[in-house]
């Protein structure tokens, strides 16, 4: 088992930033990448931003939907068990609830509870 806390979001102006953390805890060296997803109020859930870490071709790799590359930075902090998702320039349609996510080796999904993240116009 693997859990997930999400922390660091709240309400900013547009052209803000805004840096979220994700603390993992448990088994985490069963865990190969973590990844970043939002959903905004009548969207479908997305997936923002990943970054790899097993196997040793994969560790460090990182992947961002189009929406947000160059403004969004996903990295990891090995020693902390801790993703971020530093948020730059952010947009009133970068509005959603953000969730960390962590699949494992046998392709099982671990979720966080998710934060709000609002930018207001």
């Amino acid at each position: 088992q693997v859990q997930l806390v999400e922390s660091g979001g709240g309400l900013v102006q547009a052209g803000g930033s805004l840096r979220l953390s994700c603390v993992a805890s448990g088994n985490i060296a069963s865990i190969n990448s973590m990844v970043w997803y939002r959903q905004a109020p009548g969207k479908q859930r997305e997936l923002v931003a990943r970054i790899g870490i097993t196997p040793p071709s994969n560790n460090g790799v990182t992947y961002y939907a189009d929406s947000v590359k160059g403004r969004f930075t996903i990295s990891r902090d090995n020693a902390k068990n801790t993703a971020y998702l530093q948020m730059n320039s952010l947009r009133p349609e970068d509005t959603a609830v953000y969730y960390c996510n962590a699949p494992d080796f046998r392709g099982y999904a671990y979720w966080g509870q998710g934060t709000q993240v609002t930018v207001s116009s």
